[in-house]
């Protein structure tokens, strides 16, 4: 039970909630208005959707290519500038908002292709390869949007990201539907093996006739797919658009959560439940940093120093060697028994 890969996320995340319990009782408290579910469990999934839809993908990535996307927080951006440049100067139509978003996706999907291209044909290092588009996609981000905030007024869009369905946010409806994509692919067919195949070894992997470049084209088109939803859910939730700020820092906090959620950087064996715990973990330390007062300064570092405890704790070597150091501190006879013998 210890060993599983989901106990200690699982335990965290259990710890932080009766955390906010303590700290604040009416934590758990979900209401009902206008038709529409709202409390602090609500918010963690709402603002939480963007990050675990990101996270998802980039477990893919990690998994395949034994290395991370830096481009997803740039992907973000653009995605969410297109459409809300595009629908500010439509007609503001349900036909509008459509063409807006499908061509945001097309141009993820494109981004994707570049960064597999990058990595799969000319042979270059994930993290470089991505730290590319990483940078001048923040400024394409940019460019679109002229340097300003692009506002917008429109309810088709406004509900991707905070519209309702059966009384909960739409935006938890549309993670649920990637993760089942990702699941079904992954855990139904053999593209979930040829996936881990090509992140253990993939020169083996090559010589047993799985196309490995093949397979990295596809998670890097679908991590960008994943980040240009993520966009479009922040951008429609604020009705507004902004190429600097938008998706800053989602890379970083999408690769804590996959690794959080019990996937090696080193590639190979991945786990996409994880991934979501994880990505809960992160929106929900985020959710208590800011109802306890902590200053807006400071929040990243205690970010980084829990999810550092997180993950050591999660580390069994370093289990075993704080339990080797606790049993030769207080039982030292029995390690000298141990040396004579």
């Amino acid at each position: 039970m210890v060993k599983h890969h989901l106990f200690w996320p699982l335990i965290f995340l259990g710890a932080l909630l009766v955390f906010n319990f303590i700290y604040s009782p009416d934590f758990f408290a979900i209401k009902m208005r206008d038709g529409h579910l709202y409390g602090s469990l609500i918010d963690i999934l709402n603002f939480g959707s963007p990050l675990m839809i990101v996270s998802i993908g980039m477990t893919l990535v990690i998994a395949a290519t034994k290395g991370v996307d830096l481009s997803v927080g740039s992907v973000v951006a653009i995605s969410g500038a297109i459409a809300c440049l595009m629908i500010s100067h439509g007609d503001g139509s349900v036909a509008n908002v459509i063409i807006s978003v499908g061509t945001s996706l097309l141009i993820a999907l494109v981004l994707g292709v570049w960064n597999g291209f990058l990595v799969a044909n000319i042979g270059m290092q994930p993290i470089i390869a991505t730290l590319i588009l990483m940078v001048s996609g923040r400024g394409v981000s940019q460019l679109i949007t002229s340097g300003q905030i692009i506002t917008i007024s429109n309810p088709h869009y406004k509900f991707i990201g905070a519209g309702s369905l059966l009384t909960l946010p739409f935006s938890i409806f549309i993670v649920a539907i990637v993760f089942l994509i990702a699941y079904l692919l992954t855990r139904k067919t053999a593209l979930g093996l040829f996936i881990e195949s090509v992140g253990c070894k993939p020169t083996a992997s090559n010589l047993a006739g799985v196309k490995s470049k093949t397979v990295m084209f596809f998670v890097y088109m679908f991590c960008s797919l994943c980040a240009a939803i993520a966009g479009l859910i922040l951008s429609s939730n604020v009705s507004s658009a902004d190429g600097n700020n938008a998706g800053l820092w989602y890379e970083l906090d999408a690769i804590l959560a996959v690794v959080i959620g019990g996937t090696a950087l080193t590639g190979g064996r991945f786990y996409l439940a994880g991934t979501l715990v994880g990505a809960l973990i992160i929106q929900t330390l985020t959710t208590t940093i800011y109802m306890i007062g902590v200053p807006p300064e400071i929040t990243l570092v205690v970010k980084a120093f829990v999810v550092l405890i997180v993950c050591l704790i999660q580390s069994e070597s370093f289990r075993k060697s704080i339990a080797f150091r606790w049993k030769t501190r207080h039982y030292p006879a029995e390690r000298e028994v141990k040396q004579h013998a």
